[in-house]
């Protein structure tokens, strides 16, 4: 039986097996406690993130599984990387990872990151979306904070929890509001990675802005402030919608041509003004991918062709649909 150590961190109770020591915070967020600990196998240091509970309902543990599957199965420089899970007495989860040192959402919160650093940041995030979705593996939940950064500006992309495969009936409300597709608001369960995509340019966005690109309260709110940059959605796009009150309160906004994105970015070049209008499209189809982002002007410092892999075997998603106990989610985990 494996030995496990209690202490307190944070005021928060950490079961570690002896592999790791000298726990210390490094944040704590809606999903856990996460610490960094010394992993005597590899005499590095590690992260730690505790769920609390996760077999509390056949919903969380699958979605527990989902991220220890993912995190096991991705394996690139700019994903995070497992490193060890394990089941403590408690039946907390804890999932080792990668220690990064900080997120995008920290940097922002000390004001603007310089176009250089925005740059470097946007191609590892777009390096490791290729990756992603050349799985067929949605991420769904990309936002500052799921942007892991070290010391050396190397970025991962973490946080899968949420993740579905392409094409996979999909609920509508998982993307945090102020990176949502609008796909996502308009039809609620047909969209595709390119969510992600509309999500990494509000991202690079708030990298340049300092401040949300689009902070609003509501759904309403949401979609009137894409309006208000963007312009009305062309008919067609309004066609598609299937629920009749969400195309309803479309049709009824105002007509709106939207204004240019120089006048929100009056100091961005025009290679960086041309990507961010490629990601922050109503329409789907001519949304920028994260493929073909990549030769994109801006990001020539970075691209390299011979460097950008993609995954060679898909991502095996029968898990997902199965209906089995708690017991048997918290086995395969």
């Amino acid at each position: 039986m494996t030995d496990f150590s209690r202490t307190s961190v944070v005021g928060v109770d950490f079961e570690l097996t002896a592999r790791y020591s000298e726990p210390n915070p490094v944040e704590l967020d809606a999903s856990g406690l996460i610490c960094s600990a010394k992993d005597s196998i590899s005499h590095q240091l590690v992260a730690i993130k505790k769920l609390t509970r996760p077999f509390g309902s056949a919903m969380l543990a699958k979605q527990a599984l989902r991220e220890v599957k993912l995190s096991r199965y991705l394996q690139h420089e700019n994903v995070i990387g497992l490193v060890d899970v394990f089941i403590s007495p408690k039946e907390d989860l804890y999932i080792v990872t990668d220690l990064m040192w900080t997120n995008l959402q920290r940097l922002i919160a000390k004001g603007r990151i310089e176009n250089d650093f925005a740059k470097y940041f946007l191609y590892q995030i777009l390096r490791g979306l290729k990756y992603v979705h050349s799985a067929g593996i949605i991420h769904r939940d990309l936002k500052p904070s799921s942007i892991l950064i070290n010391e050396n500006c190397d970025l991962r992309i973490a946080d899968f929890g949420h993740a579905r495969l392409r094409n996979h009936q999909m609920t509508g409300y998982v993307s945090t509001r102020y990176y949502r597709a609008p796909e996502i608001m308009l039809t609620w369960q047909e969209y595709s990675e390119k969510v992600d995509i509309w999500s990494t340019g509000c991202i690079f966005a708030e990298m340049l802005r300092g401040t949300p690109l689009f902070p609003a309260t509501t759904h309403a709110d949401q979609f009137t402030l894409f309006v208000n940059l963007l312009g009305n959605p062309e008919s067609r796009i309004v066609d598609m919608i299937k629920n009749k009150h969400t195309r309803a309160f479309v049709q009824s906004l105002p007509r709106c041509k939207g204004e240019p994105l120089s006048k929100t970015f009056p100091d961005l070049d025009k290679d960086a003004m041309g990507i961010l209008e490629q990601m922050l499209e109503f329409d789907v189809e001519k949304r920028s991918s994260a493929r073909d982002a990549l030769p994109h002007p801006y990001l020539a410092p970075y691209h390299d062709p011979t460097d950008e892999p993609v995954v060679k075997i898909p991502f095996d998603w029968r898990f997902d649909n199965a209906e089995v106990s708690i017991d048997a989610w918290k086995a395969a985990v």
